[in-house]
């Protein structure tokens, strides 16, 4: 059985999981470079769960955060565009963030 990441998913199903009409992808196909579907050899769209993220997302900034498409495009370049430190790097700086603020509140403490 395939893992999720390496499923591939038909139009119809990714408009059920999105909750958006087929005209809707194929439109954001055309202002959103990264949302490039594979096609099988009849021309049926095949999405990657990575295509299926990138939908949520181009849908979240435009129905919910009420970006516009020029918008949301920019919006979308920078943050795939900015490396996501790993997540063992994010918990090193929060314990240092920790003791900084462990400190600073020493400090009060000591001269009240």
């Amino acid at each position: 059985m395939p893992d999720a990441e390496s499923r591939l998913y038909k139009i119809g199903e990714v408009c059920k999981l999105a909750d958006v009409q087929p005209y809707v992808l194929r439109y954001w196909e055309t202002e959103f470079p990264p949302l490039a579907p594979n096609k099988s050899g009849g021309g049926q769209r095949l999405y990657t769960q990575r295509d299926l993220d990138l939908i949520l997302r181009i849908k979240q900034l435009l129905y919910s955060e009420g970006f516009t498409i020029a918008g949301a495009k920019k919006k979308l370049e920078g943050e795939l565009d900015s490396p996501k430190p790993p997540a063992k790097d994010l918990t090193r700086a929060l314990l240092n963030v920790k003791k900084e603020l462990t400190a600073i509140l020493q400090m009060l403490d000591s001269s009240s």
